[in-house]
Parts: C-alpha cells; sequence; structure tokens
C-alpha cells in the first residue's frame, strides 16, 4: 500500500499551493487513494477520495475543497452533486464524459488505468470533468493522450516500470509529460513527489 506526500504547485509560477498525502492501494474490485491535503501555513486544505472498479472507472468520488463538496461517480457518462459550504444547496450535474480530472496525482492515475495504453497505441483522446480548486467549479474538458515512452528502472526491490505520457489539452495543444509508476505519479506539471514510504503498486 503505497503511501507518502506530493507537493502541488503552480505550473506556470511555482507558487506553492498544498501539501498532498496519500495512500492508496488496488484491491479486488479495484484501486482506492485518499488523501488529505494541508495549505503551505499548516491550514487543512481539503481531502480527496476516488475508487475505481476493475476497468479505471470512478465508482465513488469525494472531494472536499474550501468548505466546498462534490460526491460523484460513473452513471450514465459521469455524474455528481456539488454542495455549497452552507450546505443549503445541491447542484447536480452529468455530462457524456469517461471520468473525473483535478489537481490532484489521483486522477492521473485513474485516467491512465482507464485508457491502459501500451506504447504500440495510438494517442487516445479522453473527455473528462475537471473539478477546479478553489470551489470545485466542474468544467468539460478534451484531452489526448499518448504512451510515448516505458522504462525499467532498478531498484532494491526489482525493476521499476515507468511510463511517460505525452498529454495534450485539445482546446488550447499544450502538451506536457506525466510519468507514472504503477499507481504512483513521480511527475507532471505542478506535482512533485516528495516523499513514498513503500513502493509503488503494480496492476494486472
Amino acid at each position: 500500500m503505497p503511501r507518502g506526500r506530493y507537493s502541488l504547485h503552480d505550473p506556470h509560477d511555482h507558487t506553492p499551493l498544498a501539501e498532498e498525502h496519500f495512500q492508496c492501494a488496488p484491491g479486488p474490485s479495484g484501486w482506492r487513494y485518499v488523501s488529505q491535503l494541508t495549505a503551505p501555513d499548516g491550514a487543512h486544505r481539503g481531502s480527496v477520495d476516488l475508487a475505481l472498479d476493475d476497468l479505471g472507472r470512478p465508482i465513488r468520488l469525494e472531494l472536499h475543497a474550501g468548505g466546498w463538496q462534490v460526491r460523484g461517480a460513473a452513471l450514465d457518462g459521469v455524474t455528481w452533486v456539488r454542495t455549497d459550504p452552507a450546505g443549503l444547496e445541491a447542484t447536480e450535474g452529468n455530462v457524456p464524459a469517461h471520468a473525473f480530472t483535478g489537481t490532484s496525482p489521483a486522477f492521473l492515475v485513474a485516467t491512465a488505468r482507464l485508457l491502459r495504453l501500451t506504447p504500440s497505441s495510438a494517442a487516445t483522446r479522453v473527455r473528462l470533468v475537471a473539478l477546479t480548486d478553489p470551489v470545485l467549479a466542474p468544467r468539460t474538458v478534451d484531452q489526448s493522450w499518448a504512451l510515448i515512452d516505458r522504462e525499467a528502472h532498478a531498484t532494491d526491490n526489482g525493476p521499476l516500470l515507468v511510463d511517460e505520457y505525452q498529454v495534450t489539452a485539445l482546446d488550447t495543444g499544450e502538451r506536457h509529460a506525466v510519468h507514472i509508476a504503477g499507481d504512483v505519479v513521480l511527475s507532471a506539471p505542478g506535482i512533485e513527489l516528495e516523499d513514498l514510504q513503500t513502493p509503488p503498486s503494480t496492476f494486472p
């Protein structure tokens, strides 16, 4: 069960945003990721609880940030309920999309798991609902994912396979690289793995 800490920063000016203390693990029905976020001043900033089925689809998502809460799942596309900080209003949404995304590294692992690309695969288009900080506002985005390299790195626990993805935002054409080993993001724009206490899990 990998557990550790990511640092999150603005990918443009590198302003520190939060630290995300996480643990994740594959199970008999898929994969689960839970985390707590703290702001640079140490204040609680939110939490992530994401569960995938064995096909990589989100069967349960619960996000908290800035007093806002979103609960969602893959249902007729993806469906979610967003609740305001006062808890007085709940807004339901539904979009014909494949999954969710956001600032947490969990969503990168989830998308990679959903697509299951190989180095010989063509770039694959995916539609996601982005839940953006600080108020978890939903926005539909289209991306293209391609697995451009897979390298084995020697470790004390045997070879570690690292996948390098090229992710393209289809509305702007902006491209960036994402490096994932098993169920842990090693690096991505705005994300750095600062501490990892146990090796990444490998998916069957």
